[in-house]
């Protein structure tokens, strides 16, 4: 896997607990209960981490990049797939995790928001 560093960058995000799902062999990384991203494997066994992306945007990266996907197992308008065996920069993989998160982020209520920035200060 190229990208070491992706469990690590998401486990740094407010609010984010991993988690894993046997049945699936996925490891979630979830805010509030709902999923940010996933890593598991592919129907070919290959490697992927599964991330929400505005719809244009994911378009225009899966036009880009071929290592780049529909959503496996996902909604293929809002969730696209990276396989970590590939050639996407690492700027890239992180300003995509960066959005999933904020899109999640933002759909929870005010006051969630609010708990989970001040349950991050509080650990500081």
């Amino acid at each position: 896997m190229q990208y070491q560093w992706i469990d690590q960058y998401l486990l740094e995000k407010n609010g984010i607990v991993k988690d894993y799902k046997e049945e699936w062999n996925w490891h979630r990384y979830l805010l509030n209960k709902k999923m940010v991203a996933a890593i598991c494997k592919d129907k070919e066994n290959k490697d992927i981490i599964t991330i929400k992306c505005e719809p244009l945007f994911g378009e225009q990266l899966r036009s880009q990049y071929e290592d780049i996907v529909e959503g496996y197992y996902m909604n293929k308008v809002h969730w696209n797939s990276v396989y970590l065996d590939g050639n996407v920069p690492n700027d890239l993989v992180k300003a995509m995790i960066d959005q999933s998160y904020d899109l999640i982020f933002s759909g929870l209520s005010k006051k969630m928001q609010k708990e989970i920035l001040d349950s991050d200060k509080r650990e500081d």
